[in-house]
């Protein structure tokens, strides 16, 4: 294992340490970053990806660890951001001595990460991983985790596009709406079971023929993923990875709302304000998608006090409604695109966050963080 100092600017600038990690025996790399620990443990999941080269893997996990610790501070907990890449193919590289080795790695942080799952990692890696690590959440409900966090991450997208609608058209439901969704596997499948029930016309493209012929089976039409950025849709709701709403894509929208579960939408900051300048509604990501850090949150901070509680979860992930109104009336009010009304409070909360109390975590340790408020 060794320890990377990040550069100072606008991609390494403010992490607090950078882990690079490699168990030769098991053929693992890792790259685990934590952007803050002031509010609490960083807590992110771990993607396993076949990243095309290190400095690609270590690109992805320094963005990636900084929109969680803006998720969870604008979520109100009491943790900080982290996140973790392994490289290489799940499935092909995926193995119980390789998930072992991981989770040795994680342990030897002390507790200042906490992983998850995420893209290419399932509900069981963190089972293994949990044998070496107690640093794990996500873990399966037979051993008392918080199971697959795609069901509240979709909930709460969906309570978020509640929020955007009623914002803009003053009735905060998609009853008539057509909705446009980019990726339908875990999280947008549940996605779409919720628009579906609300009343919506769901129209969805994925690059797996499978996932498509399970929203079709739900109700959902079908579309190309070319396509469907330029699709009649009210709403347009991206939930495959990162990236996808570059500059180029922006004038083929027709939606008057974007509200998804992806990480790191905007290919490049200047696509807030295309966005904006075109009368589009976005809704920041990482307020949007937070019901997934809510759901293993509650798994990590309830550890030692009677374990993870799913209606809790719930009834916290419903409250992303309420934080999506606030930022689109800070930013109506503040003349500003979301995504800066939501930096701006992320930041806040970030910087005032040292030390309100001490988070006890497993085994003893304490780790400065303050209580989670608003």
């Amino acid at each position: 294992m060794r320890v990377f100092d990040p550069p100072p600017g606008p991609v390494g600038g403010g992490h607090e340490q950078v882990v690079f990690c490699q168990h030769r025996p098991t053929g693992l790399r890792a790259v685990i970053a934590i952007y803050s620990t002031a509010r609490g443990p960083a807590l992110g999941g771990t993607r396993f990806y076949p990243y095309a080269s290190e400095d690609d893997a270590v690109a992805d996990v320094l963005a990636l660890s900084r929109a969680m610790a803006y998720k969870a501070a604008c979520a109100g907990l009491a943790l900080g951001g982290g996140k973790a890449v392994i490289l290489g193919d799940p499935a092909r590289d995926r193995s119980e001595d390789l998930l072992r080795a991981y989770g040795r790695f994680v342990q030897s942080l002390g507790g200042r990460y906490y992983t998850a799952c995420d893209v290419g990692t399932r509900v069981e890696d963190m089972d293994v991983i949990a044998q070496q690590s107690t640093f794990v959440t996500g873990r399966s409900t037979r051993y008392g985790g918080a199971g697959d966090s795609a069901v509240l991450t979709a909930y709460g997208v969906f309570q978020a596009m509640r929020a955007a609608t009623g914002h803009l058209w003053g009735e905060p439901t998609l009853r008539g709406r057509r909705v446009a969704v980019e990726g339908v596997g875990k999280v947008g499948h549940h996605l779409v079971e919720h628009l579906l029930a609300d009343g919506a016309a769901v129209v969805v493209s994925d690059v797996n023929e499978a996932a498509l012929e399970r929203a079709r089976g739900l109700g959902a039409t079908t579309c190309s993923v070319a396509d469907l950025p330029g699709s009649d849709c009210d709403v347009y709701a991206p939930c495959a990875l990162g990236g996808s709403l570059r500059e180029e894509v922006v004038p083929r929208i027709s939606a008057e709302v974007i509200c998804g579960a992806a990480n790191n939408q905007l290919a490049t900051p200047g696509v807030a304000q295309a966005l904006a300048q075109r009368g589009i509604l976005f809704v920041p990501d990482y307020i949007a998608n937070a019901g997934g850090l809510i759901q293993v949150g509650d798994e990590a901070l309830h550890m030692d006090s009677g374990g993870f509680r799913f209606e809790r979860a719930r009834a916290a992930a419903g409250g992303i409604y309420d934080t999506t109104l606030d930022i689109l009336r800070a930013a109506q009010a503040d003349g500003v695109a979301p995504q800066v009304a939501a930096d701006r409070l992320a930041e806040r909360r970030l910087a005032g966050g040292a030390g309100a109390r001490d988070l006890l975590l497993p085994g003893g340790a304490a780790l400065a963080g303050p209580a989670a408020g608003r």
